[in-house]
Order: C-alpha cells, then structure tokens, then sequence
C-alpha cells in the first residue's frame, strides 16, 4: 500500500480577521454567515469523504453528512454516492462511542487512529464502519490517506479541521487546496485554536507555499481559494 496513491485533498475554513477559528475557550460556535455554510455544503458534495477531527465531530450535533436532500441530489449530479464517506481522526480514541455521529447511520464511518488508544479503540470499534491504526502514538498521516485511497476508494477528501489536523496535513504536504473565508471578527486570545495549529516552522523556507487563485467578496466576508505550490 505504500506505493498507493493519495487522494486530492482540499480543506475548508472559516477564520476571523486575527486567524482564529474559535474563541479563546475553544468552544465553536458558528460565526459566519449562512452563505459561507452553503459553500461549505457545496464542496462536500464534490467529496468523496469527509473528514474532521474527533474534538471538531464532538462538539454538538455534527454528523459529517451531505447536508440534506438539495446536496444529494448534487451529489448525484457530480456522479458520486448519495452520501459521503465521513471520517473521525482521533490519535488517541478519545471521542466518546456515544458522539452524535455514531447515532447517525446513513453512510460509513471510518476511524484514523494510533495504538495510543489502548482499550478505547475496542469500544469505538463497535460503532465505527473501518478503522486504520498507526503504530505507536503518531498517526502516519500520509499511510491513512493511501488506506482511504487503497481501501475506501476515496478519491477526494474534505479536510474540515480543527487547527491540529489542519497543520497536521499541511506539515506533511498533504493538502492541494484551501478554501478560506475570512470574517469580520477578532476573538484575541493566546490560546485560541488558529486555522494551523500544532508544531510550526524554525524559517520561513520551510514554510508551505500557495497561490491564491480567486476571491470573492461577500457583505464584509472576503472567500479565497488559494492551491498548494508542490
């Protein structure tokens, strides 16, 4: 499988003006306008799986799914399954068996995880649809995506954060797109989770380079799509 390849991976946020994704208290409560969740609808239904991680899928009712009977039906059109494939990446198997996602059955769940999880891993297995374990306590990233592309036949991953699979992703140079929309708000805040959270760079060499390929400009929310210079 290691020769396998990955899928195309695009990443959707929202972010305030100052680069948070969420208050200092690191509770997400929705803060841009409708128009900016349609456009996130939009896009999964150009997915073949999404993807989020298990403190994003933890926090209220989110379920990962098409959004209803409108973005099936584009789902459709675009020539994919009624429903996405939804994926739950948790190191350490901390989300709970009892989230609102596993209440929801209408397409698999996957799980991308490590050995860290010990007997948590035995729990969430009961109520997850495939599950890929690293070694260790470090989920390889790059090897869970080829599982998805080898196993699940995905072909194109939504990566909707948090902060830490986010810069998990684009430190190992996973992503090919990012769709960013940047809003009229500055939460502040030390601890506040950013779009890339995580380890950083020591130089600016280092850093991962994108080119910005459009924008567009909604009431005072400015939506870019940027692509990944690899």
């Amino acid at each position: 499988m290691g020769a396998a390849k990955l899928p195309f991976v695009f990443v959707n946020v929202a972010m305030t003006a100052d680069g948070k994704i969420a208050p200092d208290t690191r509770h997400f409560t929705p803060f841009s306008t409708k128009r900016d969740r349609d456009l996130m609808m939009h896009l999964r239904t150009r997915a073949d799986a999404v993807m989020s991680g298990a403190t994003t899928v933890a926090d209220g009712k989110v379920d990962l799914g098409p959004g209803g009977k409108k973005y099936q039906r584009m789902r459709l059109e675009n020539g994919l399954p009624e429903f996405n494939l939804r994926v739950i990446v948790s190191r350490s198997g901390s989300i709970s068996p009892r989230a609102h996602i596993f209440k929801t059955r209408f397409s698999p769940i996957l799980l991308l995880t490590t050995q860290a999880a010990g007997e948590r891993l035995k729990k969430l297995s009961r109520v997850v649809d495939g599950t890929f374990v690293s070694k260790g306590s470090t989920l390889d990233l790059p090897e869970a995506l080829r599982w998805l592309r080898h196993e699940w036949k995905v072909k194109r991953l939504l990566c909707e954060g948090g902060g830490e699979l986010n810069g998990a992703m684009f430190g190992k140079r996973l992503v090919d797109e990012l769709y960013l929309t940047i809003c009229p708000f500055i939460f502040g805040g030390r601890n506040a989770p950013t779009l890339a959270d995580g380890d950083g760079i020591e130089k600016l060499g280092s850093a991962l380079q994108m080119r910005l390929d459009r924008t567009e400009r909604f009431q005072d929310e400015l939506y870019c799509v940027y692509r990944v210079q690899k």
